[in-house]
């Protein structure tokens, strides 16, 4: 099967979490006997921040670690649509595309592409931009990524299918080192991001570190002066932009990491943990997590603890520093979780399920020939 994909980026991921989950399932989809063609735009937001940030090594290095998967970069001006969707059996298009691009896309499939043409979203923008997600006319269905999501989808009648595709962790980069030497007692990898969890992060991440008086590490993009100024004055060390595949390095020198989501999740669409949480888990890192919905009961219960208050999470971190086994038990019982359920080889298997089925209902729903003429 041939899958095309058009995304923001997949070679940055500066405050673009979806090229996190896009590389793991692209490698993996080639790895279960797929060709995988990806498409991103040259002069995308994602990709000239990182390069501000870090030059070209962060992207070199994601690039690096995509074999078998073709990356096409683009300018509006030269993409050749004709060309990106010769032979294409599947074609996903991510949220934060131009529209004139999701509406191309869907314009050709209802003109008669022999593609399936899905809609790829993992984002709140349908619950606090709605006017933003409109019109998908010409999309066989919607991949979204959480089952909240997916009502809100099917309440509007955004799209004729709308199938739950969660996030996952891409454990070919995401699993535990237990080698190296504990430097750090907590670590945050996070964006401060438009004020949606300021108050949250104050709560449940700045205040018990510097009750605890821990050495904790915070790394992420989108932090004003105010933030950066608030974490040195707890002793927290603000360590900017980590690039994502360099991540599992920093977790593997942390005793405990901290799970805290955005307010519109938590608020309005309940049951969607972080990509985050996942790849930690991955890691093998025992967490505690603010309050959330695990509605959909994508974890046990027992991979991870909860925190409801900034006092809860104090006294929670300092359970998991000060009890080796109550951390090893964590740490086992949380990557189990992950590699039971929530790897992107069983996304990359879930998406072809989903292009296989719908090829086999295509299949029984086109009459023979015989049965035409019966009809006639």
């Amino acid at each position: 099967m041939k899958l095309v994909f058009f995304c923001h980026a997949i070679s940055s991921c500066w405050n673009n979490g979806n090229a996190h989950f896009l590389r793991g399932v692209t490698r993996e989809l080639v790895k279960l006997g797929h060709d995988v063609v990806v498409y991103e735009p040259e002069d995308g937001w994602s990709r000239l921040n990182a390069i501000r940030d870090d030059g070209d090594e962060s992207l070199a290095e994601a690039a690096g670690l995509l074999g078998g998967v073709a990356i096409r970069g683009y300018l509006e001006s030269n993409l050749d649509l004709d060309q990106a969707l010769e032979q294409a059996d599947v074609v996903v298009v991510h949220e934060w595309n131009p529209d004139w691009l999701v509406e191309e896309l869907g314009k050709r499939r209802r003109e008669g592409g022999s593609f399936e043409l899905y809609f790829h979203d993992t984002h709140h923008r349908a619950i606090t931009a709605p006017d933003e997600i409109t019109n998908l006319d010409g999309y066989d269905a919607a991949l979204v990524f959480g089952e909240a999501l997916r009502e809100v989808y099917l309440k509007r009648d955004l799209a004729h299918r709308v199938y739950t595709w969660h996030e996952a962790a891409d454990t070919e980069l995401f699993r535990p080192n237990r080698d190296v030497p504990k430097t750090d007692d907590l670590i945050w990898i996070g964006n401060w991001g438009d004020e949606e969890r300021s108050g949250e992060l104050r709560e449940f991440l700045i205040e018990p570190a510097a009750r605890l008086g821990l050495r904790a590490q915070v790394y992420g993009v989108r932090y004003p002066g105010t933030a950066q100024a608030l974490l040195a004055s707890r002793g927290i060390d603000y360590r900017g932009w980590l690039p994502n595949h360099r991540a599992p390095a920093a977790f593997a020198h942390a005793h405990a990491t901290v799970h805290i989501p955005r307010t519109p999740y938590t608020r309005a669409l309940p049951g969607i943990p972080t990509i985050r949480m996942f790849e930690a888990l991955a890691c093998g890192i025992p967490l505690v997590s603010s309050p959330w919905s695990d509605c959909e009961r994508l974890l046990p219960t027992d991979s991870y603890l909860r925190a409801t208050s900034g006092k809860e999470m104090t006294d929670r971190l300092a359970d998991v520093l000060n009890d080796d086994d109550l951390a090893r038990d964590l740490a086992d019982k949380g990557l189990r979780a992950i590699h039971q359920a929530h790897t992107c080889r069983h996304r990359a298997s879930e998406l072809i399920a989903i292009a296989e089925d719908r090829r086999l209902s295509a299949v029984r729903a086109t009459p023979t020939t015989l049965e035409t003429q019966a009809v006639q």
